[in-house]
């Protein structure tokens, strides 16, 4: 799963900014150094979900302005 470059101190400081809505799973998954399905397995082993899309106003904001420029 985790690469051997990824420590624990990583991988839980990822699942903890992701677990509280700070940053995304593909965030996550990079802070940790695994793909983003490593990283779904990790959480799903920790007894987490993953969440998807927007948790709050500003990351659907993000997300929005990131579609209209895809759009131009």
């Amino acid at each position: 799963m985790a690469s051997s470059s990824t420590s624990s101190d990583e991988l839980a400081t990822a699942v903890g900014q992701y677990a509280l809505g700070e940053i995304s799973l593909g965030k996550a998954a990079e802070e940790a150094d695994m793909t983003r399905w490593e990283f779904e397995a990790v959480l799903e082993d920790a007894g987490f979900t993953a969440l998807y899309g927007p948790r709050t106003k500003g990351q659907l904001a993000d997300e929005i302005d990131v579609a209209r420029q895809l759009d131009e």
